[in-house]
């Protein structure tokens, strides 16, 4: 990261966004899961570009050191896909809370998604993204199991 950059309040987005990623990894290596500093400084990079694309700031601790808590012990994440997961996680994310008007807690929401991303999804990120807001909510309030059909055999 160039000094000029660091001042400006996106750069200080990105220091305080690898700095919190960085105390996940000593909670993330007890599932085998762990960031380098590269891959912190892309998921940082991205953080800036989901929020400005999505139109959001955030105040306080960013969603990231959310995620990681979240999802680290996860069955379905391993250390060759975590980066790319919890970029998608994030993506997905800021999608649900743009979809919901804010309505919906952040850590809610995060709950939302572990449980359905462990559940029905059973890892499968393109299944997690591609299901409705109202669906996510409903399923999961609801406490379907993983197994849950409809006569047809959907799970939704």
């Amino acid at each position: 990261m160039d000094e000029i950059s660091v001042f400006s309040p996106v750069g200080l987005q990105k220091v305080k966004t690898m700095a919190e990623l960085r105390e996940c990894n000593d909670i993330s290596l007890r599932y085998g899961l762990s960031l380098s500093e590269q891959q912190m400084q892309n998921l940082a990079e991205r953080h800036v570009t989901a929020l400005r694309d999505t139109g959001r700031i955030e105040f306080g601790s960013g969603i990231l050191k959310k995620l990681v808590m979240q999802f680290c012990n996860s069955p379905f994440i391993f250390q060759d896909n975590y980066e790319d997961t919890l970029l998608e996680l994030q993506d997905a994310f800021y999608y649900f809370k743009n979809e919901s008007k804010d309505r919906i807690p952040d850590d809610e929401l995060i709950e939302f998604m572990k449980q359905v991303f462990d559940g029905r999804a059973q890892g499968s990120l393109e299944y997690l993204c591609n299901i409705t807001l109202e669906e996510l909510c409903r399923n999961t309030r609801y406490g379907y199991a993983v197994d849950d059909t409809d006569r047809n055999g959907h799970m939704f």
